[in-house]
């Protein structure tokens, strides 16, 4: 990515942004040895314990690293098809001709957002039929919100005196998007990818209603079978695949962000 001149850095730096930069990689070191630490204590578990035949049917480790592999699978899906979609859709709302289109265009994003996840995806379902693609889809008119509000708000951000300032350069509007606003707006954009990462992890776990498959399924065995060894490994490995999604998160928002930021 393109240098950003001195000027630019100057006015984007926070005044904490020293203290901010070593919390930040403080987490970095800590939170996979949490996620590690957690998945070590739930092998150690799942080695020592002893389970009736109803419960190595979704704990047994083939099914179980097929809902892991699933659920992994749901969430990337639907993260690429959020990227691919939401970030150029934001970029092009702040163009001049389409900004006046971004109030509606995130109301319908936000209602999309507001709206129960588990009526969603039945609502889908009832529409669609079941299976992985309306899970899908579901999950990314859930998630697309964060990444197209922050790609906007973190374009509308940038001082307009750099903008004019590159065009005075001789800059076109182009290269002033690819060269001043879109690097500035990188750490905006990248916050709403982890948000939006977590809040896949979290909700593809309804993706089961739906037989979508995922994670989903150890807890709506446990809830429906009473069995809480089912429910609370279910929660777990959601919860630990949440934390490891947002690490690595984190980890590309360090690597992308352009120096000086």
């Amino acid at each position: 990515m393109t240098a950003i001149p001195e000027t630019v850095r100057a006015q984007s730096l926070p005044a904490a942004a020293p203290d901010i930069d070593r919390r930040g990689r403080w987490g970095l070191l800590v939170q996979p040895g949490v996620v590690v630490l957690g998945v070590l204590l739930f092998l150690v578990w799942r080695l020592t314990a002893h389970l009736s035949e109803t419960e190595l049917r979704t704990l047994g480790w083939a099914p179980l690293r097929d809902s892991v592999l699933g659920h992994l699978w749901l969430t990337l899906a639907a993260g690429l098809i959020v990227l691919v979609v939401a970030i150029p859709l934001g970029v092009m709302l702040t163009r001049p001709r389409l900004r006046r289109l971004s109030g509606p265009v995130l109301l319908l994003a936000n209602t999309g957002q507001a709206a129960p996840a588990i009526g969603l995806i039945v609502l889908l379902a009832a529409w669609l039929g079941f299976g992985f693609g309306t899970a899908v889809l579901a999950l990314v008119l859930y998630a697309m919100l964060p990444v197209l509000r922050n790609t906007v708000v973190g374009i509308t951000a940038v001082n307009p005196a750099l903008v004019e300032a590159g065009r005075g350069m001789g800059m076109s509007a182009t290269s002033v998007l690819f060269k001043v606003e879109l690097p500035l707006a990188v750490p905006v954009i990248l916050a709403g990818v982890r948000t939006a990462l977590v809040l896949l992890v979290g909700t593809a776990s309804l993706a089961v209603f739906v037989n979508g498959g995922g994670l989903g399924i150890l807890i709506t065995t446990g809830i429906a079978l009473y069995l809480s060894s089912l429910l609370i490994s279910g929660a777990v490995l959601v919860a630990l695949l949440a934390l490891f999604v947002d690490w690595v998160g984190r980890v590309v928002e360090q690597l992308a962000r352009p120096r000086g930021l």
